[in-house]
């Protein structure tokens, strides 16, 4: 039995008579249904973008189909410092020494302050960056729109992953709920104004989502200065860059953000090439992600509960518990998963009906498509349960260069290439040395199902080796 120190360290444990531990569910709930529930809202607020963006036609929704993953691939390439201060603050939490988990939370804000300048580059690019893609001039438009607003606040959105992470990592994660609960807010208030009664089309879309980044990013300044944490984070007396810790958030950050950034960013080449055969595909392809992000983000919320859990075990000198405890929040993904695989499966028409105008003329083609998608996307749901929640586990442990090296390998090799070979006609495609099958978007997804399965059961089998247990952070 471990000393009575780490035992109180330990989170999520309960002890039985015998002296026996095991995963107390309602402790790892407690922790996870805040995060559950945040990135829950995130699935929300982009129903409601893309609900608010289908009042413009079936064009802006290609061209946020077109845009979506693109801004999300650069986000979270330029966001994996952010999202490594969890890993950090979880396992100094853990230690222990609170007053460095404030330490780690300051250095990933200056980590976004370094990242502005080139995230405002990445903003202005953006015509050129669409046009490189053949996509239709009227999808480039709105795309671009979207892009320069929302890809200019790059360097905040880092802040803003930093200040929610280091409330993850401590297990503040109601503080981080209620930052995303403003956000979203704004955010839905925002595109009312700008949108509907300003009619600033997809620009409007855009700035209004930067606008409610703002907004939690000044709810989480104002609870870490708050007394408590203060008081029991040192997070006022912190602040004083340090080089070293600047370098673990970098070495810990850059593989995450590379790993995000090969993930959303093949799903943005799959997005992009199903726009270029036009508004349907384009839209379709759209109301299918959206609607399966339903289904993913909360359970990306639990992959970093699982990062928070594993990593404070590990922090307390304790591997084995950080199996058994990572282990409980992949099986409770596994089973969120496989209600949304059934009602994929049987409810796709419906769901689709309501992001088109039903006096849009393109609107029953949408809604078949959109269905037959959403039926393929049903075959991957329990793959993507382990894909997500293991990699939470991994990245609590600091375990990030072999899970990206394995994404790198099965997304650019193997699904965006599979994608080209299914998706375009003859003469159709980027590149015309591959076979091309003609199957539209449903070739997509074809490739989505099979990148999905492979990947979450390769990161399964990683977790399960323990290999992970060898990382030091």
């Amino acid at each position: 039995m471990n000393a009575p120190g780490v035992q109180s360290r330990l989170p999520a444990v309960l002890y039985q008579p015998d002296g026996t531990r095991r995963v107390d569910y309602r402790a790892v709930v407690a922790i996870a249904w805040p995060l559950f529930v945040q990135f829950g809202v995130q699935a929300f607020l982009n129903v409601i973008d893309t609900w608010f963006v289908g009042r413009l036609g079936a064009g802006a929704v290609a061209g946020m189909n077109a845009v979506n993953f693109s801004s999300f691939t650069v986000l979270l390439l330029f966001g994996g410092t952010g999202i490594a201060v969890q890993t950090i603050v979880a396992q100094r939490f853990g230690e222990g020494r609170r007053a460095r988990a404030g330490q780690a939370a300051w250095h990933g804000v200056y980590s976004g302050v370094l990242l502005a300048p080139l995230a405002v580059g990445v903003a202005l690019a953006g015509p050129q960056i669409f046009n490189f893609f053949q996509l239709p001039p009227e999808v480039v438009q709105a795309a671009s729109d979207y892009w320069l607003p929302r890809m200019a606040a790059g360097g905040l959105v880092v802040v803003y992953f930093s200040l929610s992470n280091f409330f993850n990592g401590v297990g503040s994660t109601r503080v981080s709920l209620m930052g995303a609960l403003v956000a979203a807010l704004l955010n839905v208030l925002l595109n009312w104004l700008f949108i509907l009664r300003l009619g600033w089309g997809m620009y409007g879309a855009g700035l209004a989502t930067t606008l409610a980044v703002v907004g939690g990013v000044l709810f989480y300044f104002s609870v870490f200065f708050s007394r408590r944490f203060r008081s029991e984070f040192a997070t006022a007396a912190m602040w004083r860059p340090k080089l070293r810790v600047l370098k673990i958030v970098f070495a810990l950050g850059l593989p995450i953000g590379v790993h995000s950034m090969f993930d959303v960013g093949a799903f943005a080449a799959f997005q992009l090439m199903v726009g270029k055969l036009g508004e349907v595909p384009g839209a379709a392809t759209q109301i299918a992600m959206i609607l399966t992000s339903l289904g993913f983000l909360p359970v990306a919320g639990l992959n970093f509960a699982a990062a928070t859990l594993v990593g404070q075990s590990i922090g307390a000198g304790d591997k084995e518990w950080a199996a058994k405890v990572g282990s409980a929040c992949i099986r409770i993904a596994f089973i969120y998963m496989a209600f949304w695989a059934v009602l994929f499966a049987t409810a796709g028409g419906p769901l689709s009906s309501i992001f088109v105008e039903g006096s849009d003329p393109s609107a029953p083609a949408v809604i078949e498509l959109s269905a037959t998608l959403l039926l393929i996307a049903a075959g991957y749901q329990l793959f993507d349960a382990l894909n997500l929640g293991t990699l939470g586990c991994l990245r609590g442990a600091g375990d990030v260069l072999v899970p990206t090296a394995a994404l790198l390998v099965l997304a650019w090799c193997l699904f965006v290439p599979l994608s080209h070979v299914l998706i375009f006609e003859p003469g159709q495609g980027w590149v015309d040395f591959l076979p091309q099958y003609g199957l539209g978007a449903k070739g997509g997804w074809i490739a989505a199902l099979v990148h999905i399965t492979l990947l979450g059961s390769f990161l399964f089998l990683r977790w399960k080796s323990g290999a992970w247990k060898k990382k030091v952070v």
